[in-house]
């Protein structure tokens, strides 16, 4: 193997390792991202359920 073809193959497995690091930290973020809007949407879920409740209740008093 000739030297260059070395000095190739090692800057082509740093540049890997240097993308693996890159998609492992984006899919932390994105991890994080998804945590946040299921608990978004479990909040805006209680509150439509509230709200139905509410509107139920107004409707049996009338």
């Amino acid at each position: 193997m000739k030297k260059t073809d070395l000095q190739a193959l090692m800057q082509a497995v740093e540049h890997l390792l240097a993308r693996h690091t890159e998609l492992q930290q984006q899919n932390q973020i994105l991890r994080e991202e998804r945590g946040q809007l299921i608990e978004k949407n479990d909040i805006a879920q209680q509150k439509i359920v509230a709200m139905i409740s509410r509107l139920k209740a107004l409707e049996q008093d009338l």
